[in-house]
């Protein structure tokens, strides 16, 4: 969903609404301008950092970590729908490994110093794919095996300046959204194709949109791989399909990888700063290092593509994002309390206890804010950033009805709890940013 500055009919005051629009939708850039994701995420209690542990190194708290495990859960679902097969591999690798691919000679101004381990030096892994491309070659490969789809939510690390480390933006220790395919020439258009696919189809569940989409090209000096042809064959692939999906984009040089170009999709904090969150990279290089084959229909050894793809880049810079975008305000099905149950008196707790069990059973992140915490309306203030609240009063709980508040400002009028629990269940688990899937009474 796109930024928007428009506004529902009849909005509230901007008081009643911290963090969103008054109608739901996503901030206006203006209000955006205002959100500073690493501010706004220690007062929410999602992350934080430690002199003791280190800087660039957060460590996340509760509502954080649900955040976290709802957006990774929310990524391998996906993947394994569109036909993806998930590993796992060690964060060291030997140093010959990263020689090998080609990073310890371009990339090792970025990686940290190699650890003495029994006579061999191993270092924390800048990058998974050197991991994958030997977990490609671990066995023979036929032509009716490709494309191969290998996904990883793995721990990376980079050894970032202090001066440049900030909040979950810039850190040393990162969890990345990463992926390669492996498959024929023949198959690469159609492989980038759907991971741009894949990305609009996530940035849409997540209520975020792009500032650009830049095909990253190689500039001069050392930091590229020296190979004329093959930087003009995956350029020329890249370009296409960009040209093929009618996407707008910019060419940006010295801004590729040192083994490929890349398509790299921007967004922007509210001060206007851009950064990559997810990417798509043809590599013909790293498959000829690690001398990786297929056994063709011909009978004939062929050598792969590779093709790097990443959804939503890393875990980190993508919450400090939706930090910022939504101003803690997250999509329903991202939340990490979903729905507040709201007895008016310690009468209702019952029907309050017995709601929030209903809600656990049916997979939803509920909790009860009972009238110890305060009166009801500052209870409703205190859960103002919660998508659904569910107030209980005498009436309500003598038939079993709730009367549902939405964090846009909407009230519906009393129903029964389990047909609102039916239709928010099902707004939930389809990703949707919508609160309520029709007019609201």
């Amino acid at each position: 969903m796109s930024r928007r500055a428009d506004r529902c009919p009849s909005p509230k005051p901007r008081g009643e609404c911290p963090g969103a629009s008054p109608c739901g939708h996503p901030p206006a850039r203006e209000e955006t301008a205002m959100h500073d994701h690493r501010k706004l995420g220690r007062e929410l209690g999602l992350f934080d950092t430690d002199p003791l542990i280190g800087a660039g190194l957060p460590y996340w708290l509760p509502d954080g970590a649900t955040v976290r495990h709802t957006l990774e859960e929310y990524i391998r679902v996906a993947e394994r729908r569109a036909g993806y097969r998930h590993v796992y591999s060690p964060v060291l690798g030997k140093r010959e490994l990263y020689e090998l691919s080609g990073h310890w000679a371009h990339y090792s101004a970025d990686m940290f110093p190699p650890m003495d381990l029994g006579g061999e030096q191993v270092v924390l892994r800048p990058s998974l794919c050197p991991h994958h491309a030997v977990i490609y070659r671990s066995r023979s490969r036929s032509y009716r095996e490709l494309p191969l789809r290998m996904a990883e939510l793995g721990g990376m690390y980079r050894s970032e300046f202090s001066g440049v480390l900030g909040g979950l933006t810039r850190v040393r220790a990162i969890q990345l959204n990463d992926a390669h395919v492996f498959c024929t020439l023949d198959q690469v258009a159609e492989e980038a194709r759907a991971a741009l696919e894949m990305i609009r189809q996530a940035y849409a569940a997540l209520g975020i949109s792009p500032a650009r989409y830049r095909l990253s090209l190689p500039g001069p000096g050392g930091k590229y791989v020296a190979a004329p042809e093959m930087w003009q064959r995956s350029t020329a692939l890249l370009t296409d399909v960009l040209d093929r999906s009618g996407l707008p984009y910019q060419a940006a040089e010295g801004e590729a990888a040192f083994y490929g170009p890349k398509i790299d999709v921007q967004v922007t904090d509210g001060a206007g700063r851009e950064s990559t969150l997810s990417t798509v990279q043809v590599d013909f290089y790293q498959p000829g290092q690690f001398d990786l084959s297929y056994i063709g229909a011909d009978g004939g050894r062929h050598r792969p593509v590779m093709v790097h793809r990443s959804i939503i880049g890393s875990v980190e810079r993508a919450v400090a994002h939706l930090i910022e975008q939504h101003g803690g305000a997250f999509p329903a099905w991202l939340a990490p309390t979903q729905l507040v149950v709201l007895p008016i008196s310690d009468a209702e707790m019952p029907n309050a206890e017995a709601l929030a069990r209903h809600c656990t059973d049916l997979g939803l992140r509920a909790e009860i804010a009972g009238p110890e915490r305060g009166s009801l309306g500052a209870r409703i203030r205190e859960a103002r950033l919660v998508p659904y609240q569910a107030v209980i009063g005498a009436r309500e709980a003598a038939v079993d009805h709730v009367a549902l508040r939405l964090r846009d400002g909407r009230r519906l009028d009393p129903q029964p709890v389990s047909g609102v629990l039916t239709r928010i269940t099902a707004l939930i688990n389809a990703h949707s940013t919508d609160l309520w899937d029709g007019a609201a009474s």
